[in-house]
């Protein structure tokens, strides 16, 4: 960025070699809600001007190569650059990207992907040879690629091209998800044969913008495509700058020298919403907020202790306390208004009486358990100190032990018995068979029964979709009635905007399409 333009922004403490905090993980993101502020409408779009948008970000190891993002601000740059075949909508589903169409055989193991015509920022068209080398790359095990887990389903050396915009994935099971690859976070589309060296000088994607120039940890400058495939973008250029402190954010935003603030705290929203200065855009429902019980040890291996926990919780004073009341309850089950979720499960409310009846037939009447937490989430440790109060209610005695930033989400997986847990968006059948299957390697409520991993086989098996829904229902209401997660809400992600900044969508959980969409923003 150029400082000389910006005085303000060093004296601040704005760019990320003065803050020296710590940047955010992409996992921490999600939601969607139905409503938009000022930000999200205003009339007919207006072309010009250059907007810019403030992010955390990683200082000087950062890249513009898009297989390595995995910050906030790296996808956002990403996103600008380049294309996925698929993306996620609001609710999680898959929607077509650069693939203009997909389909499968009768046994779900091979896929044809045709591809729409796009091209290149240097005019190559986008072809079924980039697809492949773009996911090989992402593939290859010397390397540590976000998406590499993601395209474990494809075998790469037996997919092939079978046209100059056709491909033909090959797949080692049957997938009926298979588009959920498509979109997975971080599966961008390169030219055949970029490396490295390439993204680094002059990264060449087939996004709605070009690259102008890019300092690692301070910012980053595009320019609009003309000829896009989905529709040139309102805005001349796009600048990212990096600050680390929410409080840097804020301050550049109401001094104008940013128009976009990504991530603000729930405190700083009450203080400026309404108020006319800055526009506040609540992403409603984003990260799951849970408490995570271990059910292959005591006192959680007996259904009816985690049944009395669920009852325990009251779900609204933990959302108005731990989330300043930027947020939703939840109901026990992760995927609040995304693709197959279970919503017409009876909402969960406190009943000290039934949890302490419950505890006494499992002989746990003067329980005393300790509760993991840790200040490596938001309003993780105001959660637990009410829970533990809400808790002492039922006759029940929580302990609650202070865990380390640095190993909290490593040291969780194995070790205690319940702890403070979250996670951001993704479709309901990923957080499935990354965390609920027997061999699943993020299990962390040890939640594993063969039927359980049966039943996530045949949904994935099966063609028809109301029937595939039908299954994801069926394994859901187990969850409910007897899983180690206890979602207790869904947390608003909060953004703010320049009140002159229009066509940002509110409806867009942080992980998916419309979230971060400087194509589709205009300046007033």
């Amino acid at each position: 960025m150029h400082d000389e333009r910006f005085p303000g922004l060093r004296r601040r403490g704005f760019l990320a070699a003065t803050t020296g905090a710590a940047a955010l993980a992409l996992a921490g993101c999600g939601g969607g809600t139905d409503d938009k502020t000022d930000s999200g409408s205003g009339g007919t779009p207006k072309r010009g001007g250059r907007l810019r948008a403030a992010f955390a970000g990683g200082g000087a190891s950062e890249t513009l190569d898009p297989h390595l993002a995995g910050l906030f601000a790296d996808v956002a740059r990403a996103k600008a650059l380049y294309d996925k075949l698929a993306d996620y909508d609001a609710d999680l589903s898959a929607s077509p990207r650069l693939a203009a169409a997909w389909q499968s055989n009768k046994t779900l193991d091979r896929w044809q992907v045709t591809l729409r015509e796009a091209a290149f920022h240097d005019g190559r068209p986008v072809t079924a040879e980039d697809v492949l080398y773009s996911y090989r790359r992402i593939a290859d095990p010397k390397q540590a690629f976000r998406a590499k887990a993601s395209l474990e389903p494809i075998d790469l050396d037996a997919s092939r091209a079978t046209g100059e915009r056709t491909v033909e994935f090959v797949l080692k099971r049957p997938t009926a998800e298979f588009p959920n690859v498509l979109a997975a976070f971080g599966a961008y589309i390169v030219p055949e044969n970029a490396t490295g060296t390439d993204f680094a000088r002059r990264p060449i994607g087939s996004g709605p913008f070009r690259f102008v120039s890019f300092a690692p940890g301070r910012s980053a400058v595009f320019r609009r495509h003309e000829d896009y495939w989905d529709g040139a973008p309102h805005l001349d250029e796009l600048e990212f700058v990096v600050a680390n402190e929410e409080s840097a954010r804020v301050n550049a935003l109401l001094a104008g020298q940013v128009e976009y603030a990504h991530e603000l705290d729930p405190t700083t929203a009450r203080a400026h919403e309404g108020r006319g200065q800055i526009e506040i855009v609540r992403l409603r429902n984003s990260a799951m907020q849970a408490f995570c019980m271990k059910t292959d040890r005591p006192p959680f291996d007996d259904r009816r202790v985690r049944e009395a926990f669920f009852l325990i919780a009251d779900r609204k004073e933990l959302v108005d306390g731990a989330l300043s009341g930027a947020g939703e309850a939840g109901n026990d089950l992760f995927g609040k208004g995304y693709e197959y979720y279970a919503d017409g499960l009876p909402q969960r409310a406190q009943d000290l009486d039934r949890a302490r009846a419950l505890l006494k037939r499992a002989g746990a009447e003067k329980l005393k358990v300790t509760l993991d937490t840790s200040a490596v989430a938001a309003g993780f440790t105001e959660a637990a100190g009410i829970f533990r109060d809400q808790a002492a209610k039922a006759g029940v005695t929580i302990d609650v032990r202070m865990g380390s930033k640095d190993s909290y989400w490593s040291d969780i997986l194995d070790s205690g018995t319940l702890c403070c847990y979250r996670s951001g968006a993704m479709p309901i059948e990923a957080h499935i068979s990354q965390r609920l299957l027997t061999d699943s390697t993020t299990n962390a409520t040890r939640w594993r029964h063969k039927d359980f991993d049966a039943l996530y086989q045949q949904a994935q098996s099966t063609r028809d979709k109301t029937e595939r829904a039908a299954v994801y229902e069926r394994m859901q209401r187990r969850l409910y009635a007897e899983g180690g997660f206890l979602v207790w809400g869904f947390a608003d992600w909060i953004l703010g905007t320049a009140r002159k900044v229009r066509g940002v969508e509110t409806k867009a959980p942080a992980n998916t399409l419309d979230w971060a969409r400087f194509d589709k923003v205009w300046l007033a």
